[in-house]
């Protein structure tokens, strides 16, 4: 959950400030040899792959902001969060995968870190695998299920977190739904927000804003990253040395990492990365076969779909993407505007109540373009004299009017008691254009890929 904060160390040196800034950084930066003895690893692909990892560590909160941001309990001292993020060969993009943190896994043998007690392989919950045996293990176990080779280790707690996104002024969050977490204390009204860092820490760590549990907070945590990309790449961080240099000592003042990556790897690859954007990167979680896979001893797990995870991980290997090209995807694109109801699902009856020949049916058209399921037979309104476009729909599908009310700005939404699911849009003169919507969480493609700018807010 905090990864998106360790993410920053892989894109804040895309302003290649030099090596006057970065000169020091690697003395704060706690070092871990995750990589120690391990054999039979996979064999290296093109580009980098790393393992992101975010802990419950909380030792340097203070009372304060344990009661403000719902912190106390006694850590698990496990992973919370573990995304996979692999930067192409070409620098061009990076593909970030969500490991879920209950996903069923078997750890190798190992010696247990606290004990020393030799365990033969075994069953846990892949949260477990940091707790019985460190970094060591985890990337181990990783590994072991991905057949993917892992570069470099990055590890970040909720301290480092928090201080880091308050380092960059915040990040910017929008959403089409009240988000309301009494765990965390998570409460956001339909927007843009600029969230601290403790407010941040409360968005990606809630579990109880919908039915969507665990999977539902790694969608948040994959909004918050690519919305931590277009703040660095956009916000001004990585232009302005000064800035630059306060952000990644901050992070890297509590960052645990192997010994492999440091300021010089920073530097070279923000040199590489200097007009890295949103749409360069692309999201996945990995495709589950169960959400509830019971294990005896365990309880309940995640299991993964095998063939389509394999055919996932073999797509990052071969340092392909995962997402399918795009169409439409020009410079000068208008950006779709985030909505509750995807428009696929919302079925729209378009009226010309004007005496404007044809636009009922340019007013479908454009409707059907974005995405809303239109009947494609247009009819003509009881009066022609429609001045405001009319929004008519049954207040049991009050959201799915909204969706469409987003998509026709300035537009009236008028509650009609038992009129079903259609949703009636009564054209009037007032009419310009269609402004394109999307599914706040818009997964396509065979591994439910996302881009980054999918996801975070419009200009």
């Amino acid at each position: 959950m905090r990864l998106a904060a360790g993410l920053s160390v892989a894109v804040l040196g895309s302003g290649a400030v030099g090596h006057a800034v970065m000169t020091g950084l690697d003395t704060g930066i706690e070092r871990v040899d995750p990589f120690k003895d391990m054999k039979n690893r996979p064999q290296a692909g093109h580009g980098i792959n790393f393992l992101l990892v975010g802990t419950d560590g909380r030792d340097k909160i203070s009372p304060e902001e344990k009661r403000e941001y719902r912190l106390g309990g006694a850590p698990c001292h496990c992973t919370d969060t573990i995304m996979l993020v692999h930067l192409s060969a070409d620098r061009e993009r990076a593909s970030v995968v969500s490991l879920p943190r209950d996903s069923y896994a078997e750890v190798p043998a190992h010696h247990d870190q606290v004990t020393g007690k030799a365990h033969k392989p075994h069953p846990v919950r892949l949260n477990a695998a940091y707790a019985e045996g460190g970094p060591n293990l985890t990337v181990r176990t990783v590994e072991n299920m991905t057949r993917v080779k892992i570069d470099h280790y990055l590890e970040v707690d909720f301290t480092s977190f928090m201080k880091t996104v308050d380092a960059m002024g915040g990040v910017e969050i929008c959403t089409v739904k009240t988000m309301r977490d009494p765990n965390t204390g998570l409460d956001l009204l339909p927007g843009t927000h600029r969230l601290t860092g403790g407010q941040a820490l409360q968005y990606v760590r809630s579990r109880h804003v919908d039915g969507a549990s665990d999977l539902g907070r790694m969608q948040r945590q994959q909004r918050f990253v690519a919305a931590l990309i277009k703040q660095a790449t956009g916000g001004g961080v990585l232009l302005n040395p000064v800035k630059f240099k306060e952000v990644s000592s901050t992070l890297l003042g509590s960052v645990r990492a192997d010994k492999g990556f440091g300021a010089e790897q920073m530097l070279a690859l923000g040199q590489a990365m200097r007009d890295f954007t949103p749409s360069s990167s692309e999201f996945a979680s990995v495709p589950i076969a169960s959400p509830s896979f019971r294990v005896k001893g365990i309880g309940s797990t995640v299991k993964w779909d095998e063939p389509k995870a394999a055919k996932l991980f073999e797509a990052l290997r071969e340092d392909r993407p995962l997402a399918p090209a795009r169409p439409g995807k020009a410079a000068g694109r208008p950006a779709a505007v985030p909505v509750d109801v995807p428009p696929q699902q919302v079925r729209v009856q378009v009226e010309n109540g004007t005496r404007i020949d044809g636009l009922g049916g340019r007013v479908d058209s454009a409707l059907r373009a974005t995405g809303f399921d239109t009947t494609g037979a247009p009819g003509n309104g009881a009066g022609r004299d429609v001045k405001r476009t009319v929004i008519t729909y049954d207040p049991r599908w009050d959201r799915s009017a909204r969706s469409v009310a987003t998509a026709l700005p300035g537009s009236e939404l008028r509650a009609v008691a038992g009129k079903g699911r259609t949703v009636t849009v009564i054209a009037g003169s007032d009419y310009r254009k269609v402004v394109p919507v999307r599914a706040e969480d818009p997964y396509q493609g065979a591994f439910g890929v996302v881009s980054g700018d999918q996801v975070v807010c419009g200009n």
